[in-house]
């Protein structure tokens, strides 16, 4: 990869975020939008079942449910949460989720 910076077609297109990634069967599908020092921005999408295990990350993370359901457990607390709402993870606290139904989201972190 090196330090060419690979061109994002999406760049100044009108696009729905939901559709650039597509459910495949007991996987967890990603694509970065957006990847800079600054910090990312990326797509998943969940099938049921799937999920992340428990990690923390340097930044706060927003999580923005576009379709689905997912459990956000955060510091030991449990979050359902549905398409249309979103939750921030705390920088540093220990975090994990698991698909409910097929769900897709998008992760921003921004770094400081």
């Amino acid at each position: 990869m090196g330090s060419e910076k690979k061109e994002n077609d999406l760049v100044g297109k009108i696009f729905s975020i939901a559709e650039l990634v597509a459910f495949q069967k007991d996987s967890v599908v990603s694509r970065t939008l957006i990847e800079e020092k600054s910090g990312t921005v990326t797509i998943f999408a969940f099938d049921k079942g799937q999920g992340l295990s428990e990690h923390t990350a340097p930044y706060h993370a927003l999580v923005q449910v576009l379709e689905g359901r997912v459990v956000v457990n955060i510091g030991g607390e449990s979050h359902e949460i549905e398409g249309g709402r979103s939750i921030i993870m705390p920088a540093g606290v220990p975090h994990s989720m698991k698909a409910v139904d097929p769900f897709k989201m998008m992760l921003t972190m921004i770094r400081n």
